[in-house]
């Protein structure tokens, strides 16, 4: 077992645990002071066959009371409507401050449990259980909490810190492939922005990765988890550096939406980091080398580069809603080399459109 600490002013706010089962999940949740409380479980209709119960089983030793929601898998199902059945069940079950949600499972479910832990009684603990690479090396850390508004994506939510993030990284082993290959493009996206010599390490261990090599999964999300831990420590609350962590989103959420969701999240990123990979070399930047191998990278661990069936002008209009505007301008995120990022709030329209196009 690993621990990482997330730190704020030199306070340890939680841990992130990285664990090969979940052996040690009551201790923590003990230590915690979650001894002889309620506890809801939230997972999805995917995960729940697979860990429900032995989590529930873990909880149950420490616990007064265990309960669990389950819904229907999918971004489809992460808005206020399932945020109000979550509030339903803990008015039900009595719960109050000192209780304490579980988010066991992907980047949906934690960002829905943390936004419901943020707003009922206005806040309660939350602990993240990832089980999807997405969210172990991203989501799960830095309390982003939220949800999506009709057609806009995360447009709702708030900054919630869990307790503890807890990762059994044996999880990762039941995705399937492109669900695996999604969280790569997060972890591609820490590489490209601030370590050059980890996204040549992923270069160098693809296979072992895709092998699902133990040492190299735990090795590649300890390493992405430390990049995401520096950041967020430096910027809570994504006032500044922070924004780096949306490369290739601004352009990927535009794409998840205009395909109504039916491509993942991951490759919606990568899709956008191809643009972004474009735009900066447009700029001169970065050498067209340094661009294609980029893509390579991406085509490597099978994530799309392109996307079929839409038009760059409608893409375009899409990044007009993101909520990173600022001052009706987009705080793009481009590169200024490999392992080095930064926020460009004057990319025009014809740049956007020409590194758009390039995917399309």
């Amino acid at each position: 077992m690993k621990v990482i600490p997330i730190s704020k002013d030199n306070q340890k706010i939680y841990d992130i645990c990285l664990d090969d089962s979940f052996s040690h999940l009551d201790g923590f949740l003990t230590e915690l002071s979650f001894k002889d409380r309620r506890i809801c479980i939230v997972t999805d209709s995917q995960v729940a066959p697979l860990y429900l119960e032995p989590v529930r089983a873990i909880c149950e030793k420490v616990g007064s009371r265990v309960v669990s929601f389950v819904f229907e898998a999918g971004e489809a199902h992460k808005n206020l409507d399932t945020i109000q059945e979550i509030y339903s069940l803990l008015i039900k079950e009595h719960f109050d401050r000192k209780d304490v949600l579980i988010a066991l499972g992907g980047g949906v479910t934690g960002d829905m449990t943390g936004y419901a832990a943020a707003t009922y009684l206005r806040g309660i603990s939350f602990i993240q259980i990832p089980t999807t690479l997405l969210a172990q090396c991203d989501s799960s850390i830095g309390g982003k909490t939220g949800v999506d508004f009709r057609q806009y994506k995360n447009m709702v939510g708030a900054f919630w810190q869990p307790r503890l993030v807890y990762m059994n990284l044996n999880t990762l082993k039941t995705l399937d492939q492109r669900q695996f290959s999604s969280g790569m493009a997060e972890v591609i996206k820490h590489g490209l922005i601030k370590d050059r010599s980890y996204y040549e390490w992923l270069r160098a261990h693809a296979q072992s990765i895709l092998n699902m090599d133990y040492p190299a999964l735990e090795a590649m999300v300890e390493r992405s988890c430390q990049i995401k831990r520096a950041v967020v420590e430096n910027d809570p609350q994504e006032k500044g550096e922070r924004a780096l962590l949306n490369f290739g989103h601004t352009v990927g959420h535009s794409v998840e939406k205009l395909k109504d969701f039916s491509m993942l999240h991951g490759e919606c990123v990568a899709v956008g980091i191809a643009a972004a990979a474009d735009i900066s070399r447009n700029r001169g930047d970065i050498t067209d080398e340094a661009a294609e191998e980029i893509k390579d990278t991406l085509n490597r661990f099978k994530l799309p580069c392109t996307v079929s069936g839409l038009q760059a002008q409608d893409v375009l209009a899409a990044t007009k809603l993101d909520k990173k505007m600022d001052g009706g301008r987009i705080r793009f995120i481009l590169l200024r080399s490999i392992g080095q990022a930064y926020i460009d709030p004057t990319v025009s329209d014809e740049e956007l459109l020409k590194g758009i196009g390039a995917c399309l």
